[in-house]
């Protein structure tokens, strides 16, 4: 079964999806772990999205702050719009569980590529797969659109390129609190890469949590 895709849905993903490319989302005072302040680490650049336009395909990435907590040593990020253990964009996520409510994981694939958005079918299967509570959703163009994407268009339609999106208005119209959020401790790693994190990540993971158990046994 072949679903049709609107070029102008197509057109508002990739120009929703593309205004978020550079964000910073660097918001945090206290440490999500212990309540204690935090001190800046570095910038982490996470790819967001791949769209692909009549252009060619690009790679959404957006900055992302970690800190270290100064009290109980957590490698701890700035709320962004990801959820934990995945490697895109939440809205995207949303979109493949949305559209696997209806379709086959090959047939919900195709949509997204019809929509410009590059996610092979084992990731969809993989997202669709998380539990990570009910997506609202609207019945638009045939389709049922989750509503964190249709937020997100709603957000940065019309925007002027040379003003960034406030990355707390982006967390809004994902549905995402701008509270803190959990410490970067090992977890397992993402379904759709079968892959280990990046070995200086854990590194640097093994280091704050070293220097957590040091001061608590002080």
């Amino acid at each position: 079964m072949q679903v049709p895709v609107p070029p102008m849905l197509a057109d508002l993903v990739a120009t929703s999806f593309s205004a978020l490319d550079g964000v910073e989302f660097s918001d945090l005072t206290r440490c999500p772990e212990c309540g204690g302040g935090v001190r800046g680490h570095d910038m982490k650049k996470r790819r967001f999205a791949v769209i692909k336009t009549a252009r060619g395909r690009t790679e959404i990435t957006v900055w992302v702050r970690r800190y270290y907590c100064t009290r109980c040593g957590a490698l701890c990020s700035a709320p962004a719009p990801f959820y934990p253990d995945t490697r895109v964009g939440a809205p995207v996520i949303d979109l493949c569980r949305v559209l696997a409510r209806e379709y086959s994981f090959s047939q919900a694939a195709k949509i997204l590529a019809a929509m410009g958005v590059v996610l092979d079918r084992g990731s969809v299967r993989n997202y669709a797969a998380l539990d990570l509570g009910p997506v609202p959703s609207i019945a638009l163009w045939g389709l049922h659109l989750p509503g964190s994407l249709l937020s997100l268009i709603s957000l940065t339609i019309g925007r002027s390129q040379a003003a960034p999106v406030p990355g707390a208005e982006v967390l809004a119209a994902c549905g995402l609190p701008a509270a803190g959020r959990a410490p970067l401790h090992p977890h397992r790693s993402p379904p759709e890469q079968g892959k280990e994190r990046d070995e200086e990540e854990e590194k640097e993971e093994r280091e704050s949590q070293e220097i957590a158990d040091r001061r608590h046994q002080e």
